[in-house]
């Protein structure tokens, strides 16, 4: 998509929408082969986007790890309005890119840009343009819920990757995409099934926006 990159969403899911059990606890809802695609998933985008609370709550790599992967590694981008990534934290060492919305300091070996507020949060359009400028082309979303409903409430999300689990986990688990506050049924975000194919025990569904 000319002047911004093109945003996936990557979902890992029970069968009903829930990315972990209250207590926060996710690994794993889905089995080894979804999460292999996810590595490939991973290893087609420039830059791989969660926020802050995947960050305290899993200090995920946000790396490739794929038997005999010899290409490049994502751009690792963190939204993180106040900065609260550690200087311990896997993402930030390296290859990575923390957003935030106060006065930039040095966080480990990341490279920290502020943009605009908007509501506490930051700016996605100004994130996706200074991604842009960097050459980045597609951007895979990992999580969460809040980052996921921010980029859907901005329509922002041109495709839709979602791993679903054979299992439940009832309205207490954590909800993979949070309020979109949504006033009518015709605002929904509306998206059109690519493909559907099984891999292990999982379902693997491909959305693109309509």
């Amino acid at each position: 998509m000319s002047g911004r990159p093109t945003v996936t969403l990557k979902l890992a899911t029970s069968l009903d929408g829930r990315i972990a059990l209250a207590s926060g606890e996710s690994k794993w809802i889905t089995g080894e082969a979804a999460r292999e695609q996810g590595h490939r998933l991973r290893a087609r985008h420039d830059a791989i986007l969660v926020g802050v609370g995947t960050v305290l709550a899993d200090d995920p790599a946000l790396t490739v790890r794929l038997p005999n992967h010899t290409g490049p590694q994502p751009l690792r981008v963190v939204l993180d309005s106040r900065l609260r990534t550690p200087s311990t934290a896997q993402v930030a060492q390296g290859n990575s890119l923390i957003v935030t919305t106060v006065e930039p300091r040095p966080i480990g070996q990341a490279k920290v840009v502020e943009v605009v507020d908007v509501d506490g949060r930051a700016n996605l359009h100004a994130t996706l343009d200074i991604l842009h400028a960097r050459g980045v082309r597609s951007v895979l979303i990992e999580g969460g819920g809040e980052v996921a409903a921010s980029f859907l409430r901005e329509n922002l999300v041109d495709r839709l990757e979602w791993f679903r689990a054979p299992i439940l986990l009832g309205s207490e688990g954590r909800p993979c995409v949070a309020a979109l506050s949504l006033a009518k049924l015709a605002d929904a975000p509306k998206f059109r099934r690519i493909s559907a194919e099984v891999v292990g025990d999982d379902l693997w569904e491909r959305l693109e926006r309509i």
